[in-house]
């Protein structure tokens, strides 16, 4: 039976109670609401992804640029198109475990995500952050990693909260390549 545009939608059994929302299935989520590819201990060979990421080809990685003692690379599960992570090549969990060379270097790369992010996609601003530890919400406490999101007026921020669903126009390899070619040339 077709229905027109202004009718209303088809109720689907089993569903739960009818209410005035749509529903945007996204069962890629699962992977990371089930733990998939979690390291099983906080140990640097025991399945951390922070570890094995920088084994991989860029490609194959999702890496957008390599420096000395840290790296970028595309968040699997982003909040945002673009989201990015810096992370130390050294399996480390806390902030404070950092040398200085390392902390300069963080730093660095985060200024320079996001000045990528402006020069790809126009970001408006950002969400910077690291989540140390368990509790404070780090999906992955035994690597540190520092999130990079970049933000946009009506970026869809309400989705989350109404609909419990992301909105990315974009798959992460292209994401990649725009943000690799779009990544500071430095000096070196």
């Amino acid at each position: 039976m077709l229905h027109s545009m202004t009718s209303e939608p088809e109720q689907q059994i089993g569903v739960g109670n009818p209410d005035a929302f749509q529903r945007l299935w996204t069962p890629h989520r699962m992977a990371y609401i089930q733990g998939e590819n979690k390291p099983t201990s906080p140990d640097a060979g025991d399945g951390c992804p922070f570890c094995s990421i920088p084994l991989k080809s860029d490609e194959d990685g999702l890496v957008v640029a390599r420096g000395e003692s840290v790296y970028a690379v595309l968040n699997l599960y982003p909040y945002n198109g673009g989201h990015l992570l810096v992370v130390p090549f050294r399996h480390v969990a806390d902030y404070t475990e950092l040398d200085d060379a390392e902390t300069a270097e963080l730093g660095t790369f985060t200024k320079q995500a996001m000045t990528a992010l402006r020069t790809a996609s126009g970001a408006h601003g950002f969400n910077i952050g690291m989540n140390q530890g368990t509790v404070a919400g780090a999906g992955i406490a035994a690597h540190l990693h520092q999130h990079v999101v970049p933000r946009w007026g009506g970026d869809a921020n309400f989705m989350p909260v109404i609909a419990r669903t992301r909105v990315l126009p974009q798959l992460l390899a292209d994401t990649r390549v725009m943000l690799a070619d779009a990544w500071p040339k430095t000096d070196s």
